[in-house]
């Protein structure tokens, strides 16, 4: 790495983040049922930080924009999701745990929109490198599922809030020591016009179709992945590796995303990223009990979110102009939201009627359907 750029201030922020993710990914879902909620509360209640998404990103990434103070933006909302999630020591009511996802999600997804831009600003031609800085939130996730797996284990899940509050903490630490950096002017997009001109350019409107398609298609496995292995026998300890081993392929395949990405165009990479999820749904919800297809299907965490998260950041950078990066990065949090929190939804309001195995195969369909659409709607792009 160049010896200006921020690397470990940068890596920490994202380490303490995605720790973040790690720790409520996983254990939300077991958290919710360890206070008695069914399967339909659960999955209204993971919506509803999908829901957010839909909401604040494009909020936070107009003002970003428009005043430049992204980092700003980045350690307010580090506070106030810390602030907001602390509400949950006051009560457990469904009704108190709508407010406190709602609230604690909207200021939790303000932060990481803007960071990527800075994180891209700090890298400027180096930008193939995002990748060697975004595997230490894998790293972090995975610090997270398996040490919480085990503390779970111990103590019970009593002490979760009390977890997430520290970690929060992290995040907030984590914001005050990165140093802030503004994104060049880059020729030739800015000349397309504003940000509406540039979302209509060829193949990003389908692009966007296909993010909400792929997050909609991981509605099964992030509301009830940890629950399906529970009710098949697998203990917490283990459910937590299995995460850790989706994330350590992940990491594998961020130290390769250079080489990839100068070897394939991102419409292929993207390609692929979405046909390995259909894949990998169909053996969680057939395979599941069968150790072996649920280690493989685990190793395809490296493709149906590593290589799909590093292609389409990179494709918003390409699509827009400096003065649209916040709302490119934010308009890609926002449809992750929509297909996230559909497929918490269906999810939810499926499980218990239809069952695992034709629950995943719906978010196997979602996946294939955006296999389609960016092969037939999209350009081709070189490497």
């Amino acid at each position: 790495m160049s010896s200006a750029l921020p690397y470990w201030r940068l890596s920490s922020f994202y380490f303490f983040y995605f720790a973040l993710l790690g720790a409520t990914a996983p254990f939300f879902p077991l958290y919710f049922d360890h206070l008695g909620f069914s399967a339909a509360r659960i999955g209204e209640l993971l919506a509803i930080p999908m829901l957010m998404r839909c909401l604040a990103p494009n909020l936070w990434g107009w003002l970003g924009d428009a005043s430049g103070r992204r980092l700003a933006i980045v350690r307010l909302g580090a506070l106030c999701t810390l602030g907001s999630f602390a509400l949950i020591f006051v009560g457990k009511s469904y009704a108190w745990l709508v407010l406190v996802m709602a609230l604690h999600a909207f200021f939790w997804h303000a932060v990481l929109p803007q960071f990527e831009v800075i994180t891209l600003a700090h890298l400027r031609e180096q930008s193939a490198r995002y990748s060697q800085l975004r595997l230490w939130g894998s790293i972090g996730f995975i610090a997270a599922v398996v040490g919480l797996g085990q503390l779970f284990e111990w103590l019970g899940l009593g002490v979760f809030p009390w977890v997430i509050v520290l970690i929060m903490g992290g995040i907030v630490l984590g914001s005050f020591w990165v140093p802030n950096a503004q994104p060049e002017q880059r020729a030739g997009l800015e000349v397309q016009g504003g940000f509406l001109c540039q979302l209509r350019r060829p193949g990003v409107l389908p692009f966007y179709a296909c993010v909400a398609l792929m997050q909609l298609s991981h509605g099964p496995y992030y509301t009830f992945f940890s629950i399906h292995l529970e009710t098949l026998g697998y203990g917490r300890g283990l459910i937590g590796q299995l995460w850790a081993l989706g994330v350590l392929a992940e990491i594998l395949l961020f130290l390769a995303m250079a080489g990839l990405l100068r070897r394939f165009s991102l419409r292929r990479l993207l390609m692929a990223s979405f046909l390995l999820a259909a894949l990998r749904w169909l053996l969680l919800g057939n395979l599941a009990d069968h150790l072996p297809a649920l280690l493989l299907a685990q190793m395809m965490h490296a493709a149906t979110f590593g290589c799909f998260h590093a292609s389409a950041i990179h494709f918003v950078q390409r699509s827009f102009g400096v003065r649209q990066q916040g709302q490119g990065q934010a308009l890609y949090a926002t449809l992750s939201g929509v297909g996230g929190a559909l497929g918490a939804l269906y999810s939810g309001y499926c499980w218990t009627s239809l069952g695992p195995a034709r629950t995943f195969a719906l978010a196997s369909l979602a996946a294939l359907s955006a296999a389609i659409i960016i092969a037939t709607r999209s350009r081709e792009e070189g490497p």
